[in-house]
């Protein structure tokens, strides 16, 4: 191939196996895990790096006097939120870089891929023309045909 091989790995069956058990234990180690419809996403006011020290000081505001606090407001449970958010926010960091390697290699695998297929496409068009691959060069070269859609006739 005259393109560059980057990524040069293969995933056998009993490592993606592997993997896919792996990644189905740490969802099990989870189970509480929130499965948000994009209305309540985009609904949900967002606590980020700005905000963190304001909801980390509140906590702790809370917890030297709750006299001045609605009684409804549960200071062990706003605790938990707060341990909580603080506990997934490293593993959301682990794993959106492992995600974005696994996007990164799954990219460059597929440029490497897309561009041996090109080449191999060239090739057959410049001496497969009447070896009998006549047929299949038709049906990979569907993917270039272009979809022009024939104008429709005028109204009476």
């Amino acid at each position: 191939m005259s393109t560059p091989n980057r990524i040069d790995a293969a995933l056998d069956s009993a490592t993606l196996a592997t993997l896919t058990t792996h990644l189905a234990d740490i969802q099990a180690l989870l189970p509480f895990l929130a499965d948000l419809s994009p209305e309540e996403r985009q609904s949900l006011p967002k606590m980020g790096d700005k905000s963190r020290a304001f909801v980390e000081r509140t906590l702790e505001l809370a917890r030297q006097d709750d006299s001045f606090l609605p009684r409804n407001l549960d200071v062990a449970a706003f605790g938990k939120d707060v341990a909580l958010w603080q506990a997934l926010d490293g593993i959301r960091t682990r794993l959106a870089k492992l995600l974005e390697l696994v996007e990164d290699t799954q990219t460059a695998a597929g440029s490497e891929a897309y561009l041996a297929a090109l080449e191999v496409y060239a090739a057959a068009k410049r001496s497969g023309q009447g070896t009998g691959l006549d047929d299949l060069l038709d049906r990979v070269g569907q993917r270039f045909a272009s979809r022009r859609t024939e104008p429709e006739a005028p109204k009476a």
